[in-house]
């Protein structure tokens, strides 16, 4: 995938969370020689691997790596209440088990990032969803979530049947704040009247609205009973307590990051009639395999429309209908004709 490299709007970097559970794992043997292998460390955020969501994409990345460039990787996960000192010494501690490529996933390590990066040179470093720390051994790699999310805004008011649907964001961050930009603006572009209810399950420096799935069904219950017949999630493992309502509530949701069609559990996976698709997986597999061809570069990777960085699912094919509709969205964002703002 080719992607354009160009300074992204700054995201929040704020603090986030406990102790880490961590694994490592030696990527797929005779791929590589030895002399060649790839050591990767991955600090994910809070819910880590298996969130079905944000932190899952960037699993899926590393696990690329692993089977197709035969990467060696370390695992390391956040949890709720420590202290950013913690975020420090998790990265500190896949530094120094050997693993000298370092991946963080989410702009809540970008404090760590540009303290534990300078004190280490020689360690190159991709930061997911943050600008906030640069250097000559740092990537940052950036998505337009509000461009993805202004897709499936549209989704939602031409699938509305009430004219009222719902956005639920996990932590209130200018992060999170694109999404819902992007989701106000292609719902009101098919629908000028529609109603968009708006809820943050949590404030900062509490970033548990990331990981807290009865959170996120007591938000889309109360949006179901006030109306909204759709309802989008951006709030990582929280979004299957709303997949949870919706179910409940025979109404319709809309996932995030993932195809959450076939990453949710069963049972309610015929809620969600479409995902915002960021494609983290790619990001990570990019920044590993510039590392093994020696090609890695210091600063920003925007992965936007333009290079199918984002877009939507259309998974059980319930958007087939409309789906003409939003191609045409989303080739007027890529020439320039929808400017989707990055601010509600």
């Amino acid at each position: 995938m080719k992607v354009t490299a160009a300074m992204s709007v700054a995201a929040l970097a704020l603090a986030g969370c406990g102790s880490s559970t961590d694994s490592s794992t030696p990527g797929a043997s005779g791929t590589t020689s030895a002399a060649k292998v790839i050591k990767v460390g991955m600090a994910y955020d809070v819910g880590g691997r298996g969130d079905q969501s944000f932190n899952d994409a960037a699993a899926a990345g590393l696990d690329k790596a692993k089977a197709e460039l035969g990467a060696d990787t370390k695992e390391a996960t956040a949890v709720n209440g420590e202290a950013e000192s913690a975020r420090e010494e998790r990265l500190s501690q896949l530094i120094d088990a050997g693993y000298v490529n370092v991946i963080a996933v989410g702009f809540a390590y970008a404090p760590a990032v540009k303290k534990v990066a300078a004190a280490n040179p020689d360690v190159k470093f991709a930061l997911i969803d943050s600008t906030d720390a640069v250097g000559p051994n740092i990537e940052n790699l950036t998505f337009a979530e509000n461009e993805g999310s202004f897709l499936v805004g549209a989704a939602a008011a031409l699938k509305s049947k009430t004219g009222n649907v719902g956005f639920i964001g996990g932590v209130n961050t200018d992060l999170i704040k694109k999404f819902e930009a992007g989701y106000t603006m292609g719902a009101k572009t098919v629908n000028p009247a529609i109603k968009v209810q708006v809820k943050y399950l949590t404030q900062p420096p509490d970033f548990s609205g990331f990981g807290d799935p009865a959170k996120g069904k007591t938000a889309a219950e109360g949006m179901y009973q006030q109306g909204a017949d759709v309802v989008y999630a951006a709030a990582g493992g929280s979004g299957g307590g709303v997949f949870t309502a919706a179910k409940a509530a025979g109404k319709m949701a809309i996932g995030v990051d993932s195809d959450q069609a076939l990453t949710a559990p069963a049972d309610v996976r015929d809620v969600i009639i479409t995902s915002m698709i960021k494609k983290v997986d790619v990001g990570t597999f990019d920044f590993i395999k510039s590392l093994t061809e020696g090609k890695f570069v210091a600063g920003t990777k925007v992965y936007d429309l333009k290079v199918d960085g984002v877009g939507y699912s259309t998974t059980g094919g319930k958007i087939d209908d409309i789906k003409a509709k939003l191609d045409d969205f989303k080739q007027q964002i890529i020439d320039g004709k929808i400017v989707v703002p990055i601010k509600p």
